[in-house]
This record gives structure tokens, C-alpha cells and sequence, in this order.
């Protein structure tokens, strides 16, 4: 513990010994060397391998080692950049992209943990079709973290006297967790913040029912036959327990406090005030102050309203959100620098990465938007790398929706899609991992998971890829 707080401090040990001009330079992302990406994918990476090779490290101080890599790109900043740069970017960072993603997840995560849906229900391969199926929709009405806090404990409750299991938590994560999510910008961080961004609300609704309902359906039917198949190795043709008990449902205020959220999204999309306010360079619009302070509104009502013995029913505690918080704060914070080198385009280090999306006339590539917004955002976290790809894209969502909305399309699809890809590209992902834990699921290890996404989904994203973006 004390080895790790003296590391913590490593980065501006070099700062004590050295001034710095309060105005140094200018931020320019075509000056930018690669070397600055390095805290952000230290980042990454920390999350996909501390948990496998320093599982005790990791849960006890995974806020630590974020915060390491974070003052370590404060620090170069600093020496770099100046004072009054550094504040003003970390600011922007966090006022403008953290503050309204992580209080959207958290009314979300409280108002979903305060609903207890209790049934004894035995599980049968149709009746947990319709669960993920209900999860599914949910999941672009309350966000995929949402649906899934509401919906995994049902699921394991209806599968608790199967003895296997394990397949059904991982299409639920692929399901729930993710591609139900990419309906609307409720539904999962990445379209939030094209949100945020400019994007229009209905437009999402529009553009990503078709591939949502598409995707889905076919995973849906895999499902069905690997869920039929192991509920006849246990029970046999003909067999068909059910329950005559019905479905209880506790703390339904909630749902009130769930159209609350929604409307406070969308209210800030429609209601564009001239009132803004200026923090350190940052502006912040009056109608995104009104929502955030509604998220904040929501979750304390929430906690106020709903019944202890709800929440405890639930096995409802807070630190899945508090583990995002500590984790999204630095990535919110490294990859300012990484957004600023994609911004300067050809004259950027990344140029080599711009020439993979782009042909030889400057046109966008939409399938290798697709893929490469997926891959990424199955390994390094979903929100950040639509962000990213998003600005590559020319970061101007009116172009995007119109001129360029197959790329548009082609980045939201793939950042939501393929999240599903590994345990780290969602926030939900390691949540419900969690939860399935805690219920003696033998959930499979970080690259376990993978053989069955890649088994799975690769082929049916091979599908989407070239119904969406080959063939039409």
C-alpha cells in the first residue's frame, strides 16, 4: 500500500524540480506524438489484464492505478502545455463528457436497482426467449445498464434449477447489455453521447431499428437451439416444469422515476436555451444544467421512495457504479490528446489509422468504420472509442445525419454491436458477470467469454456488415 501511494506520485516527482510557463504552448493535436496516447491505453489495458494477473491489486486499488495513469498525462501536460491549458482541457473533459455520462448511468443504475421483479417460474428455452426479449427492448428505454440490473436477477431466478446456465448469462450480456441498447440514445453510453454531440434523438430511433431488430432476431434464434439443446441433456423431450405462482413486482414508483429520465433526456435535445454559462473555458447550455440536475433529482428521490427490503431483495449496493466512476474519469481524461490527434486528420500521428477508413478520394469507408469502431470498442471500452471514430468521421453531426449517414450508422453499430465482444467494452458487461458470480454461476474466465463471442457473434456482425454496408 505504501510502495503503491509513492508510485502514485511518480509522475510529478519531475515537476517539484523543475518551473513551468502558466501559457507554455498551444494544445495542437498535429504536434502530438503518439507518445501521448500512452496513458490512455495504460488505461485499457490495466482494466483487460489486472484482473487476470493482479486480481488482489486490482479490486482493491483499480482507482489507484487509473489515477497513476491520469497524473501522468497531467503532468507532461503541465510541462508541455502550461497551467491554464491543462485546467482548461481536464475541465472540458469532465464538464462537458463525464459529468452527463456518468449521471445518466447512475440514475439509471438506482432507479433500476429499486424495482424488484420476484417469480418462481422455471425456465423453459421459449419462456427465457421472451425474457432476453423483454431485456432487449427494455434495454433501449432504460439504458443496457438499466436492463440489465432489472433483468439478470429475474433470469437467474427462472434458471436457478438449470444446470446449465452459463449460456444464458453470455447471450444476455449480448443482448441486454449491449445490442438491445442501440435503439435510442437511452440506451447505451456511445449513442448518448453522439447525443450530446448533436445527434438527433429520433434519428438513432430511425436509423438503428432495423439493424437492431435484425441482429437480435438472429441471435435470438442461436440462442433458442444452444438453450434447447441443454434443457433437453437435463430434463428430456418431453418435460416442461413450470410454476403456477405468478409475478411479483415491488417498488413500482420507479417506473415514474424511469419516464422521468427519459423525458429529462429528451427535453434537453428539443429545448435549446441562449442561456449558457462558462466554466474555465468550458460552456455549459442551460437545458443540460436543467438535466443533469433532474439525473441528480431522480436518484435522490429513488433512494428516498423505495423500501430498503426492495433494494436488499435486489442484493443492491453501489459499488458497481462507484467502479465505474474511478474507471471512466481517467479515460474521459487520457483521451483528450487521443481526440485532438484524430482531429488533425492527415497531419496527425494517427494518419495511418485515418487511411484504413477512407479510400483514395477522401470517401469513408463504412465498412471498416464498422469494424474498426467494433473491434476497438470490444477491447477499449465502447463510449470513448465512438467518440472517437465520431470525430474521425469529421465530428459534425449534421453532416453525419444527412451526407454521411451510412458511416454514422456504421459507427453506432459497431461501438453498441460489439461491445459485446469482451467483458471490459461495456460498463454492464462485469456487472452482470458479477451478479452471476455471486449466484454460483461458473461464469468463464476474461478470454473464455471471448471463445463464445468470437464464435457467435463474429459471424453474425460478418451478416450485418454486409446486409447494411455491401449489399444495400
Amino acid at each position: 500500500m505504501k510502495n503503491l501511494k509513492k508510485f502514485l506520485i511518480f509522475p510529478f516527482l519531475s515537476l517539484v524540480l523543475m518551473s513551468f510557463d502558466s501559457y507554455a504552448s498551444e494544445f495542437n493535436g498535429q504536434a502530438l506524438s503518439l507518445l501521448w496516447v500512452i496513458p490512455f491505453v495504460g488505461i485499457l489495458l490495466s482494466i483487460a489484464l489486472c484482473p487476470l494477473f493482479l486480481a488482489r491489486l486490482w479490486h482493491y486499488h483499480y482507482g489507484k492505478v487509473v489515477a497513476v495513469w491520469t497524473l501522468l498525462f497531467l503532468g507532461f501536460a503541465l510541462v508541455s502545455f502550461g497551467l491554464t491549458t491543462t485546467i482548461e482541457l481536464t475541465v472540458h473533459a469532465i464538464v462537458q463528457e463525464y459529468i452527463p455520462f456518468i449521471l445518466l448511468l447512475l440514475a439509471l443504475f438506482t432507479v433500476s436497482g429499486g424495482i424488484l421483479i420476484k417469480s418462481d417460474k422455471i425456465s423453459t428455452p421459449k419462456s427465457n426467449v421472451i425474457l432476453l426479449m423483454i431485456g432487449v427492448v427494455l434495454a433501449s428505454i432504460m439504458g443496457t445498464t438499466g436492463a440489465a440490473m432489472l433483468m439478470i436477477r429475474p433470469l437467474l431466478r427462472a434458471n436457478r434449477q438449470r444446470q446449465y446456465a452459463v449460456h444464458t448469462v453470455i447471450f444476455f450480456i449480448f443482448l441486454v447489455a449491449n445490442i438491445g441498447g442501440g435503439l435510442t440514445p437511452l440506451g447505451d453510453p456511445p449513442l448518448f453521447i453522439g447525443f450530446l454531440k448533436g445527434v438527433d434523438f429520433f434519428w438513432t430511433v430511425k436509423h438503428m431499428l432495423l439493424p437492431v431488430v435484425f441482429t437480435s432476431g438472429l441471435l435470438l434464434i442461436i440462442y433458442y437451439f444452444i438453450d434447447h439443446y441443454y434443457y433437453v441433456k437435463q430434463y428430456g423431450v418431453n418435460s416442461n416444469p413450470i410454476s403456477a405462482k405468478p409475478v411479483k413486482l415491488y417498488g413500482l414508483n420507479n417506473l415514474v422515476l424511469l419516464l422521468a429520465i427519459i423525458a429529462s433526456v429528451i427535453l434537453s435535445g428539443v429545448w435549446h436555451s441562449s442561456i449558457s454559462f462558462t466554466i474555465l473555458g468550458s460552456q455549459i447550455a442551460l437545458q443540460n444544467l436543467v438535466r443533469d440536475g433532474l439525473f441528480i433529482a431522480i436518484t435522490i428521490i429513488s433512494i428516498m421512495i423505495t423500501p430498503k427490503q426492495v433494494r436488499a431483495g435486489n442484493e443492491f449496493n453501489w459499488e458497481p457504479i462507484k467502479e465505474v466512476a474511478k474507471l471512466f474519469i481517467g479515460i474521459f481524461i487520457t483521451i483528450v490528446p487521443v481526440l485532438a490527434i484524430l482531429r488533425a486528420g492527415n497531419d496527425g500521428a494517427l494518419a495511418s489509422v485515418i487511411s484504413l477508413v477512407t479510400n483514395d478520394q477522401g470517401a469513408p469507408i463504412n465498412s471498416m468504420y464498422f469494424w474498426l469502431s467494433g473491434l476497438l470498442s470490444g477491447f477499449l471500452d465502447n463510449a470513448p472509442t465512438y467518440l472517437v471514430f465520431f470525430n474521425l468521421a469529421s465530428g459534425n453531426a449534421s453532416s453525419l445525419m444527412t451526407t454521411f449517414e451510412s458511416t454514422l450508422l456504421a459507427i453506432s453499430m459497431g461501438s453498441v454491436f460489439m461491445g459485446a465482444l469482451s467483458y471490459i467494452g461495456n460498463a454492464p458487461n462485469f456487472m452482470v458477470k458479477s451478479i452471476a458470480d455471486q449466484n454460483k454461476i461458473n461464469m468463464p474466465s476474461f478470454f473464455g467469454y471471448m471463445k463464445w463471442s468470437i464464435g457467435i457473434l463474429i459471424p453474425v456482425f460478418i451478416i450485418d456488415n454486409l446486409v447494411f454496408f455491401v449489399f444495400f
